[in-house]
């Protein structure tokens, strides 16, 4: 998917074409996740650029994408571009008594708190 919205069209609430973007974008990311995996992956990964046009479009996380909408819709911005291409993921195998890979003997942040 490759695709600029424009959040000024006449006549059209900016509201609503933020929600409906926002809307497309979920709904095409649900659509390609449902399509059959091919031998030897795990899931459907994306790789996933946004930017105020085609030009100026950085790589950023599938998962930033709706907060980068809402920046820039908050800003101001007239216009965005996404471009969302899926790829085959597959997971690293864990190697078993490794604590780092289940999260387990892992510093956190409540570590050294006293009660």
């Amino acid at each position: 998917m490759r695709r600029t919205y424009r959040l000024d069209i006449e006549g059209k609430n900016r509201d609503r074409l933020v929600e409906a973007s926002k809307h497309d974008i979920r709904k095409y990311i649900r659509r390609e996740r449902r399509k059959e995996l091919p031998k030897g992956a795990d899931f459907w990964d994306f790789d996933t650029r946004f930017g105020t046009d085609e030009a100026s479009a950085e790589v950023i996380f599938p998962a930033e994408l709706i907060r980068r909408v809402d920046a820039l819709v908050a800003e101001g911005g007239n216009q965005f571009f996404v471009q969302i291409e899926r790829k085959p993921g597959v997971r690293p195998a864990r190697v078993p008594g490794d604590t780092e890979a289940d999260g387990f003997g892992t510093e956190t942040d409540f570590d050294g708190l006293d009660d």
